[in-house]
């Protein structure tokens, strides 16, 4: 198989359903997945709160429409190598694992506090990425719906509500395709923590 692939394909034929892989579309590099139930609720609240609370969260401002404005949620990364890696982030990591076989490096953090916090919609930074493999999202707190659209008309967006416990694969190839965010919402919803695990270049370590 080529490295394109960026996973194992027996990891994608679900034993039942409720246990199994949604498949949101495919591609040549194995498209976008969606598996919810792979942390069961406890733990993934358990992890949730030591994350929230024993995180050094950072905010950031950017450069947008001619002004610098807040970026509209917390951020937070660490090298899964590093040896101060928190517990609950090693132990979310080796979750992760054992559904998606990819030699994971680094993970980077997202805190959505409340309804205004969002992300906008894009495409991974492919310098950050090695190329041919996933990146897999693990979500921790509220559910939180995400938005998948493609960069070219017919621009039909996907949506998937993004349940605590749940992991979304996303494969290398739909970062150059797709965009993918969380938008606003008015609804009320409370906190979430979104956990990005990534193979990245080794030259930023």
């Amino acid at each position: 198989m080529p490295r394109d692939a960026g996973f194992q394909p027996s990891l994608f034929q679900p034993a039942a359903p409720a246990e199994g892989w949604q498949r949101l579309f495919d591609d040549p590099g194995g498209g976008v997945r969606y598996r919810p139930g792979v942390v069961d609720p406890a733990t993934a609240e358990a992890w949730f709160d030591a994350l929230r609370d024993g995180i050094a969260w950072k905010s950031q401002r950017r450069l947008m429409y001619e002004r610098v404005v807040e970026v509209p949620r917390l951020v937070a990364s660490w090298w899964l190598a590093d040896p101060g890696l928190p517990a609950a982030l090693g132990a979310a990591f080796t979750a992760v694992r054992e559904v998606v076989d990819e030699p994971f490096n680094a993970v980077g953090l997202n805190f959505y506090r409340d309804g205004d916090d969002s992300v906008a919609p894009h495409g991974d930074k492919l310098h950050m990425l090695v190329p041919g493999h996933p990146v897999v999202l693990l979500s921790l707190g509220a559910a939180r719906r995400m938005s998948i659209r493609p960069n070219t008309p017919p621009r039909r967006s996907l949506q998937v509500e993004l349940e605590p416990g749940s992991v979304l694969l996303m494969s290398y190839r739909s970062q150059l395709t797709h965009q993918h965010g969380v938008p606003k919402t008015r609804q009320a919803v409370g906190p979430r923590i979104s956990l990005a695990f990534r193979v990245r270049p080794q030259a930023d370590a």
